[in-house]
């Protein structure tokens, strides 16, 4: 069976963070939970430090502490997917963002990857005491929402944004200890027992 852990970036992981980055460009698809990286892949070491300071900034109208994984697949070190886990939400994230942005690179898609992803970002938000997450997703983003869904996450609201993306978004609440005690058993066979690496 597979395993996967939560990895926290590092100068090792240069190369392989580009790579992941330009997949995404090769298939002209959205990256997502990458907590800037697609924008300063090329400048790695300053992505490193930027998110040291994400880390540890203070909640403000602009910015909250956050954190950013990486999923890796243990049997072949390689980079699955990121996650970006905000620790606070504010204004801004309460309207559109919410705890936990995630994603999958698009060759490694449609494997229930994103799944396990999710479920390691519930974990992370138990770690940082949040009991109660809230995640996101573009309406037109079938198996992002039902990634949710399958995960135990109650349907909020659905509404149009009309200030940021422009497009209808749906809401999802998750109780993060209820979550994963429910769903443990589909999910915990799953991580390495060192699933965070790097804290």
């Amino acid at each position: 069976m597979e395993k996967f852990y939560f990895e926290v970036p590092t100068l090792e992981r240069e190369r392989d963070a580009k790579e992941y980055v330009e997949e995404h460009f090769k298939y002209k698809s959205e990256i997502v939970g990458a907590g800037g990286l697609n924008r300063k892949y090329q400048e790695y070491t300053s992505w490193l430090e930027f998110l040291e300071d994400c880390k540890n900034r203070k909640k403000s109208n602009y910015a909250v502490p956050n954190r950013t994984y990486f999923l890796v697949r243990e049997g072949d070190n390689k980079i699955i997917g990121m996650s970006n886990i905000r620790l606070e939400l504010n204004q801004s994230l309460e309207y559109l963002g919410g705890h936990i942005g995630y994603g999958i690179r698009p060759t490694e898609r449609r494997k229930g990857y994103n799944k396990i992803n999710l479920y390691l970002g519930l974990k992370v938000c138990q770690k940082y005491g949040i009991k109660e997450a809230f995640l996101f997703s573009e309406s037109a983003n079938i198996a992002s929402w039902k990634t949710m869904e399958n995960l135990g996450g109650k349907f909020i609201k659905e509404f149009f944004d009309d200030k940021i993306v422009k497009v209808n978004v749906k809401v999802y609440s998750f109780d993060v200890d209820k979550c994963l005690e429910d769903y443990k058993d589909l999910y915990e066979e799953y991580l390495d027992d060192d699933y965070i690496r790097g804290e």
